[in-house]
């Protein structure tokens, strides 16, 4: 640790307590010598122009502000070793999610960093690429679209779409109240009041062919009803669940599904031969089902009628297709 950081990490401590700060805590926190802790404490003084006092009748170290006044701040922008790599391991995740969206806009402060994390620490550049964010099944994004869409959500304009929905193969023109954008399963999906549907949709942001940002006000909705509509399902198929799916996994993929989060309303139990038993609400079957199925043989689907026979046909239709290959090849 640098002297700058011994510094930094002794102001952080003085502003954090509630109460005067005792020399032997402050020596300790910081790991340095009693001479070291006093120039550190000089130079706050000196050099930084800190009102650090010592309280007599509290025994401790403190900065002398008044009730009205602003807490004193170190002058710049100060982060700690491990700060720096956390903010960096942040960028990196932000940038993975963001499909390069933000690269040109942070550019100059991941340089930045980067400098302070090697005076800091030592750490070389090419230390960056030791931080990987995979991304799996990532559709292609329109950057002007994403822009425009992040515009209306934040701004709380109203967005003029054109929408090219996967299901139908059909193109729309809408007119939406964008209320949130959400990164699920590495792409992003826009909640909005459809006031041509006259309810909450959900749009895949890559699909959006064009949009435009209008002058009048988006429509706010409750976070209770969105939470309610779009929350309380499971995954990003929108409204209020209609069933609960009870699955139970074999005692060897046990070990790993114990430990995921399918949904926040989730309830689970251990058998006593070992499998596991997962319940979790639902109100639309496809993209259960597909979660279900890569599981194969490792999952039976116990309840509800609906949502068994849903995955057994699919099951049955993939064994057909096995099947004809295997005819064919005889």
């Amino acid at each position: 640790m640098d002297r700058l950081e011994k510094i930094y990490r002794l102001h952080t401590l003085l502003r954090a307590r509630r109460y005067p700060v005792s020399f032997a805590v402050m020596q300790e926190t910081l790991g340095c010598s009693r001479a070291t802790l006093r120039r550190l404490m000089t130079t706050l003084r000196d050099h930084f122009q800190a009102p650090l006092i010592y309280d007599r009748k509290a025994g401790g170290y403190r900065y002398d502000t008044g009730a009205d006044e602003c807490p004193f701040e170190l002058p710049g922008l100060w982060f700690s070793a491990d700060e720096l790599h956390a903010l960096l391991a942040a960028q990196q995740w932000l940038e993975s999610i963001g499909h390069g969206l933000l690269g040109e806009q942070i550019a100059p402060l991941r340089q930045r960093i980067e400098a302070l994390i090697a005076r800091a620490s030592g750490a070389a550049p090419t230390a960056l690429g030791r931080i990987r964010i995979l991304a799996q099944g990532r559709r292609r994004l329109r950057l002007p679209a994403f822009s425009s869409v992040a515009a209306g959500v934040l701004g709380r304009r109203k967005l003029r779409i054109v929408y090219h929905g996967r299901a139908r193969d059909a193109t729309t023109e809408r007119e939406i109240s964008p209320q949130r954008l959400t990164h699920y399963r590495d792409n992003w999906y826009l909640d909005a009041w459809c006031h041509r549907a006259q309810a909450l949709r959900v749009f895949a942001v890559d699909r959006i062919e064009r949009v435009a940002v209008l002058d009048e006000a988006a429509a706010d909705l409750p976070d209770a009803e969105l939470d309610a509509h779009l929350a309380s399902a499971y995954g990003i198929f929108a409204g209020p669940a209609t069933a609960w799916a009870v699955l139970r996994f074999t005692a060897a993929r046990a070990r790993w599904v114990a430990e995921e989060c399918w949904h926040p309303e989730q309830e689970s139990r251990w058998l006593d031969d070992g499998r596991y038993e997962l319940r979790l609400p639902y109100g639309d079957t496809r993209e259960l089902c597909t979660d279900i199925l890569k599981y194969g043989a490792d999952v039976e689907v116990i309840a509800p009628p609906a949502l068994r026979k849903a995955v057994a046909d699919a099951l049955r239709a993939a064994h057909e297709i096995y099947a004809q290959a295997r005819d064919l090849s005889l």
